[in-house]
């Protein structure tokens, strides 16, 4: 679950790989995800004994080996969405979920009752689901091509709404309600990703252009330009408020909300982009209700049910009471 994975999405499109690279590309895909998993513990971990001790966080060892694990993660996730195609990248990302709630629970000594468990497991196969039927990327080869899409008044249109949604959340509703509600830094890191799909993918094509030395090199490098600085403030702002979510939540929770609306997003932002939608038959139409259905019911039980001090445990005492 990370910027740079769910924006290189494109790059895996287009072709059939062999066995042995799929093989590859799902083994790094698997790692990068654990990998993934640990980045929010690492860091609220630093944050945590950064507190006690009175001092910056940036200044804990902890704190950046979860940094460094992040960036590790996400070159990963790159290298496998090389290598094999999307859909079968993708889902893995949950798999970082889970482990990190675990690793949490000995690290952090965070604590998650059945239901949290629950809506844990009900969050990452909601997005499995939903990864899976959603619409698949068109290729887009060359960097005309990407510059008409980016022109698209549709395209350009929701990333107005993105901008002051963003605005709105950054500089009215975070100072206010950031500390005390998670899905305000969430949605604000979220809304992000809808920035670096098209980023990453028009760096990519703009590269090729400038290294083959084309006529138009002088053009690709001005877009290649303007499309680094608008990733590289993506990721700024999200680091930036990923540490606060991390020094008011349980990073448990934050992790499991954060990959089900990243990925809802970006997939959204990606299907206006390549205009996939009229492609979607009544199969994955459903599997995308489904899914959508299956990710706000696991947001429920992780948010509303957290502070019930409940377990198995107590459950079959009680039952063994009854009988």
């Amino acid at each position: 679950m990370g910027t740079a994975a769910a924006a290189a999405a494109a790059a895996g499109e287009g072709r059939s790989p062999s066995p042995a690279a799929v093989s590859l590309g799902l083994g790094v895909a698997v790692v990068s995800s654990l990998v993934n998993g640990s980045t929010f513990v690492l860091q609220k971990k630093g944050i945590v004994r950064a507190k006690r001790r009175g001092t910056s966080y940036l200044t804990d060892i902890v704190w950046w080996a979860g940094t460094i694990a992040m960036a590790v993660g996400q070159i990963g996730n790159f290298l496998a969405y090389t290598a094999v195609p999307t859909v079968l990248v993708t889902p893995l990302g949950a798999l970082g979920v889970p482990f990190g709630s675990i690793l949490a629970s000995y690290l952090l000594k965070e604590k998650l009752n059945i239901l949290g468990k629950l809506g844990c497991l009900l969050s990452c196969a909601g997005s499995v689901v939903l990864i899976i039927h959603s619409p698949k990327s068109e290729s887009v080869t060359t960097q005309a091509e990407l510059e008409e899409k980016l022109t698209n008044p549709v395209f350009v249109g929701y990333l107005c709404i993105v901008l002051l949604m963003l605005l709105l959340l950054i500089f009215w509703i975070a100072p206010a309600h950031g500390p005390t509600n998670i899905m305000v830094y969430i949605s604000i890191c979220s809304l992000l990703g809808s920035f670096t799909v098209p980023s990453t993918k028009g760096i990519g094509l703009a590269a090729q252009d400038i290294l083959h030395n084309n006529p138009s090199s002088q053009r690709a490098l001005c877009l290649c330009l303007v499309l680094l600085a608008v990733l590289g403030c993506s990721i700024i702002v999200q680091f930036r408020y990923i540490n606060k979510a991390l020094e008011c939540f349980d990073s448990s929770v934050f992790g499991a909300i954060y990959y089900v609306v990243f990925t809802t997003l970006v997939l959204l932002a990606s299907a206006i982009l390549f205009r996939e939608w009229s492609n979607v038959g009544l199969v994955d139409f459903l599997g995308m209700a489904c899914g959508f259905t299956t990710v706000s019911v696991g947001i429920v039980l992780i948010q509303v049910f957290k502070e019930f001090n409940f377990n198995l445990g107590e459950m079959n005492k009680s039952n063994m009471k009854t009988d």
